[in-house]
Order: structure tokens, then sequence, then C-alpha cells
């Protein structure tokens, strides 16, 4: 295979990545059993250079390749009929940049899809179509879901994104911050920032403190712990367990209001910073997150415990959209949802993080249904408050050291990826240089590019009044697909 083969958050010479012809390139990745993390094109002069990386999660390396494809073609055969973890890659670039992929069974537009969209079909007795969105009924983004049923029962969901298309990677290229990476997805501002700042680090090779690095891993943490309390209590919100509802949304709260006494902000905002984090966690706070996360500890133990003691609850997440292993493998589904199918995936284990390293990855049982969403969350709750608390017993060996560090200058002609597990999954980020040290291009995938499919698998032979569950149950971002 024709790869450069590099590490999470290394900064390489973008020259060194291969070049290769397109039906070289074609062949490796229908034959390779990685999955893809990236594939993008950028403009090459006369051609479109498709960048493409793949993730060993065995090894922990990241596998790159490259091929120019002159822009005069139009077309190619198409990698999806072959390998369909490529499915949503190639209609995304073939949006893009107008290069079809021959043969794909599903090339629809991703992102710009307002003008005219044709939806898929049914004919039969009984057959009819439910329209939900893009408005909604309550405070949530724009999406637009196309229920085709027979009666009572979803035959095929079609989910139809786009509606706040913000052009975020050349945003990104015009003028680069922690402000507007952590404005990208906002209930995942710790991660994207995180991952924006290990991008210019890796760029600039700049070298930020062991105390930085253990400061931003436990807001990321904390970040996980917040959000999978308040979906537990969603989820049981959506089948009217409301003592659920409630309970775990005043104990998402105390996570978010301790954020709050960090950096400022429930949510983390301007707590990192290239060159490390502009907040610190002293003694006195370390002391208070274990105390605050010991009692989150002992409220989601004792209403879990009786949720799902609940006869009521039970009925409803057992065996309710359920989606498998082999389906999530085939949609190339990442994070949260991929374990909950038995997919176990976990870039914070895979892309060897020297500080996860020591912390044991226990397994998850996985049902394949809303029950195994809900409890997966329960599981990764308890994990990360430990993880928590180990981080905060390292971060007392690093007290004497200073939390940022002024960065160095961003070297010409480079490539560097970040990966960062967000609560949803893994965030992916690459960006590339030009000689003149400028940022030519920035990619971002946010996990819900891979899992918004994965939702339409679920809905199917389950009741409609069943997609408030199956949705909930994924939580995914609609700006963080749209960008």
């Amino acid at each position: 295979m024709q790869y450069y083969t590099m590490k999470n958050n290394q900064r390489i010479n973008l020259l060194d990545i291969p070049t290769i012809e397109f039906e070289s390139l074609r062949a490796q990745l229908v034959a390779t059993n990685l999955r893809p993390i990236a594939y993008f094109g950028s403009d090459w002069g006369e051609n479109i250079k498709l960048i493409v990386a793949l993730a060993d999660d065995e090894k922990g390396d990241i596998l790159v390749s490259s091929s120019l494809i002159n822009k005069s073609i139009k077309e190619y055969e198409s990698i999806t009929k072959e390998n369909s973890q490529y499915h949503m890659f190639e209609r995304e670039f073939y949006e893009q940049f107008g290069i079809k992929p021959l043969g794909h069974p599903w090339l629809k537009p991703v992102r710009k899809n307002l003008d005219s969209y044709e939806f898929f079909e049914m004919e039969g007795a009984e057959t009819h179509q439910v329209a939900v969105g893009p408005i909604h009924a309550g405070v949530i983004e724009p999406g637009h879901f196309r229920f085709n049923c027979q009666g009572e029962k979803v035959y095929n969901l079609e989910i139809m994104l786009g509606y706040q298309h913000r052009g975020v990677e050349d945003l990104m290229i015009k003028k680069h911050s922690n402000q507007l990476a952590e404005s990208i997805c906002s209930d995942s501002a710790i991660a994207y920032s995180m991952c924006y700042s290990q991008i210019i680090e890796s760029l600039s090779n700049t070298q930020i403190s062991t105390k930085a690095k253990l400061i931003r891993r436990i807001a990321l943490e904390m970040e996980r712990i917040a959000i999978h309390i308040g979906d537990m209590g969603a989820i049981l919100g959506d089948i009217a367990y409301l003592m659920g509802k409630e309970t775990y949304a005043v104990t998402r709260t105390l996570v978010i209001n301790t954020m709050l006494e960090i950096s400022g902000s429930r949510f983390g905002r301007g707590l990192i910073n290239n060159g490390g984090v502009n907040f610190d966690i002293n003694e006195n706070m370390s002391e208070k997150i274990n105390n605050v996360l010991a009692g989150v500890k002992l409220t989601v133990d004792k209403m879990t415990s009786a949720a799902l003691n609940s006869s009521t609850v039970m009925s409803r997440l057992e065996k309710t959209g359920n989606i498998s292993l082999e389906n999530a493998q085939e949609l190339n589904m990442v994070g949260l949802m991929a374990r909950s199918c038995g997919l176990n995936i976990d870039s914070r284990y895979d892309f060897c993080d020297e500080f996860y390293s020591d912390i044991e990855r226990k397994p998850f049982k996985a049902t394949n249904d809303a029950y195994s969403r809900f409890r997966i969350r329960y599981k990764e709750v308890k994990d990360s408050i430990k993880i928590v608390k180990k981080l905060l017993q390292k971060l007392e060996n690093y007290r004497n050291e200073e939390i940022l560090v002024e960065t160095n200058a961003i070297q010409p002609n480079s490539f560097a990826i970040s990966i960062v597990e967000g609560w949803r999954g893994e965030i992916v980020q690459v960006a590339m240089t030009d000689d003149s040290s400028k940022i030519s291009r920035y990619k971002i995938k946010d996990p819900s590019f891979n899992n918004w499919w994965g939702l339409s698998i679920a809905v199917r032979n389950n009741g409609i009044s069943d997609f408030p569950l199956c949705n909930k149950g994924f939580d995914l971002s609609y700006c963080g697909f749209d960008l």
C-alpha cells in the first residue's frame, strides 16, 4: 500500500504524502479493511488533490495518501458500491467538486439541497408519507425528516439536512481561532477547541505543558459527563418518565456549573487556547470537582437503578430502534453510537493518548437498541468520573508548570490531523499549509457526519411514534453535520 503512516497530532511535510494514480488509490481503498476518517479535495491549480486518511485503530496509526484528478475529468468509478464506508465521503466530494462517482447507490446532496431534492417514494395500499421539519415545535436546529409508512410502521426515513450550512471550513482558513472552533458545534465546545488547538500546535511544533494537557482532558471528560446525563434525562422524557428527566437535568447542572467556576462558561468556552489553557485548576478546585462528581455519581446511580427497574421504562427501551453491528460497520459509524452496537472504537484509547494508557478499558455488552444507547451513556458517565479523578491526581505532580505558552510560527508545506473523542465520537480536523505558511485547506468531520444514516436505519420497522425516542437516543448534531 502506498501511504504515509503518521500519528495523531503529528506534523508531516505535505510533499511527503504519496501521490498516486486514482485507479491505484481506488483499488487500495476497496481492498483495505481500515476505516476512512477523511476523504476530501483541495484546489491544486489545474487539478483537484484528493486526500484520503485511514484509521488503523489496532496500531494507533493514520495512513494518508493522495491523488491528483484533472479538473477536466467529471466522473470516476464509485468506491462506495464496493466499500460502503465511503458513501457519505463520495457524496460530499461530488457536491464540492462536481466529479461524479459512477454507480454510487444513493448520490444525493449532502448540504446544498434546498433548491431541489428528490425524495425516495413508496407505492402500495395504506402507504403514506409524513413530513417533519425543517421548522420544529421545540427550540431545536432545522432538519427535514421524510417518513415512508404503511399504517404506523416506518419503512424508510430520509433525512435532509443542510439548512444552516455556514461555510465553516472556509472561515477557518480566513480567520481561524479558538472562538470560531468552539462555535462550530457548541454542545462540544471543549472537544472542538481542543482539536483545533492541537492542530495549530502540531503545525507550529509547539510543546505545551503536561499541566495544560491534563486540564484539557479533565474538561473534556466533564463535558462528556454533563451531556450524557442530560441525554439520559431527555430519553426518559420522551417516554414520559418525568422523575428521571428532571432528576438528570438537575444533576447535569451541577457539572456544568462547576465548569462555570473553572472557566467562566458553563460550556467551557474560553478555557482552551493555542499553547495550553487560559484557566488553572488549583487544589481547592480539584477538591470541589471531586466532591461534586461524587455526589453526581450517587444520584445517577440511584436514578438509573430506579428507571431500569421500571417495567414501563424497559418496555419502551428494549428492542426499540435496533441497528446491528454489521450495519454499524458498513455505515462507518463512530463513537458512542458505534459502541452501543458492539463496535469497540474510541480514539482516546485507539490513538495512544498518554493520559489514558493506564486507564482500564472495559468492554460494553451491546444490545443494539434504545436500551443499549441509554445504558452506554450510564457506563460512560461512571467511567469518565473515574477518569477525572485519576487526572486530578496526576495534576498534583505538575502544580508548578505554566498553563499557557506562546505558540511558534506555523511551518510551511505542512499537514496535520487531530482526532479528539468528543462525547458523540471522534471529531477529525485536518489542516494543510502552503509554502508561505498560510492554511490552504481546513477539513472538519463531526461524528454526526457518520451517524445520521444510522438513525434512518434504526427507525425502520418501528412505529412512527418511536421516532422521538430513537432520535434522542442518537442525539446527533445538525450544525456539526451542516458546517
